[in-house]
Order: structure tokens, then C-alpha cells, then sequence
């Protein structure tokens, strides 16, 4: 396991910009649902689970 580096501001009500040691990307949560500009998508569920997927 290494050490990695992670980023996140605040940048509207629902929307970030990122910024990791892979680059830097934005996102923003309509409802339960993430989407980032990477076109990675994250969906909150009911009793604490998530589902994590892409869009592109």
C-alpha cells in the first residue's frame, strides 16, 4: 500500500473540483447520484450501500 494524495473544493452548492495525484477532475451530485468528469458514476442506496460505476 503506498501513500497517495487527495484533494477535494468546494466550488457551488453540488459541485467540486477535484485534484489527486492521477490529475484533476470535477463533479457534481444531483440527488443520491455523483457524477464526475472522468465519467465515473456514484449512487447512494438505501441501508448504507453505494454503487460505483462509469458512465462513458
Amino acid at each position: 500500500m503506498g501513500i497517495t494524495f487527495r484533494k477535494r473544493q468546494k466550488l457551488g452548492k453540488n459541485s467540486w473540483i477535484n485534484v489527486s495525484g492521477s490529475g484533476v477532475s470535477a463533479s457534481t451530485k444531483v440527488g443520491p447520484v455523483t457524477f464526475n468528469s472522468r465519467g465515473g458514476i456514484y449512487v447512494k442506496l438505501p441501508g448504507g450501500l453505494n454503487f460505483r460505476g462509469r458512465w462513458k
